[in-house]
């Protein structure tokens, strides 16, 4: 016969489990309510001309093409950039000296703390200023590639521990180098977790403003890919700020906020089935 809990135990238990209900509902309200109206506000107001045209006074046009495509140029240069980094590969399977490793590993889980508005003026001060760059993409690249490095670095490395260790010694044991035995045996086990990371750290990229304000620029002309290196290109993010902030039309600025919810949607969604069709 199941035990029946004294009258204060029970209402404590059901106290605590009601409290549970109501948190979860909350935050399940909160975030349906946020997404709701945001795809009330702006879904009305994407149209095929507002996707393929670009902003001019003189045709008196309203389009975000130029953002779309320096997203897409900024996502391009900074993952082309930090996916050769080995320094997970090196910290997992190369460090000896453990305390050289444990301090890169703080000073990575340190970095991913710091406020993306220190990395955009450090990226101004160090890309635009020391290094005499131009405000564009490839500024806005490698301050992206700064900030979202410590997060490649500790997925990579995570996925990395996941493999079992008997899995190298077998390796080791039949004659396998290290780079080979890391390169087809490791690497393909841990795909699925890298892979993830990556498209997580794309997220991030997508959803970055602060630290492309400095570095990025605000243009709103179309460029091509070898253009935008060095003219200011202002992505899908920022223009939500300039749209909001600077001009005032708050329709615009609610369909790129829609357009940047779904490529987001689109984002976790593809992690979580990426992972899941990796992992088999």
């Amino acid at each position: 016969m199941e035990k029946k809990l004294p009258a204060r135990r029970w209402i404590y238990d059901r106290g605590l489990r009601a409290l549970l209900w109501l948190c979860g509902g909350l935050v399940c309200a909160l975030l349906v309510f946020i997404i709701g109206y945001i795809f009330a506000r702006g879904l009305p107001r994407i149209t095929w001309e507002l996707l393929s045209t670009q902003s001019s006074v003189l045709r008196g046009t309203v389009g975000i093409l130029p953002h779309i495509a320096s997203t897409v140029y900024i996502i391009l240069v900074s993952m082309v950039i930090v996916l050769p980094v080995g320094a997970a590969i090196y910290l997992t399977e190369y460090a000896t000296n453990r305390r050289l490793a444990g301090l890169i590993e703080f000073a990575a889980e340190t970095l991913t703390g710091i406020p993306s508005i220190i990395y955009g003026l450090v990226g101004m001060m160090v890309f635009l200023q020391l290094m005499g760059l131009k405000a564009g993409i490839l500024a806005g690249g490698l301050t992206l590639v700064v900030m979202i490095l410590p997060t490649i670095i500790r997925t990579t490395q995570e996925s990395l521990k996941t493999v079992p260790q008997s899995y190298r010694e077998g390796a080791l044991g039949l004659g396998a180098g290290k780079w080979h035995m890391i390169r087809t045996v490791v690497l393909p086990n841990a795909v699925d977790g890298i892979v993830t990371g990556c498209i997580l750290a794309v997220g991030r990229i997508v959803g970055e403003s602060a630290a492309l304000l400095f570095t990025a620029g605000f243009g709103t002309v179309l460029y091509s890919f070898a253009q935008s290196l060095n003219n200011s290109s202002a992505t899908l993010t920022v223009a939500l700020y300039l749209y909001a902030n600077e001009r005032g039309e708050t329709e615009i600025a609610f369909a790129i906020a829609a357009i940047l919810m779904i490529l987001t949607l689109i984002i976790n969604l593809a992690a979580g089935l990426v992972g899941r069709r990796l992992k088999k």
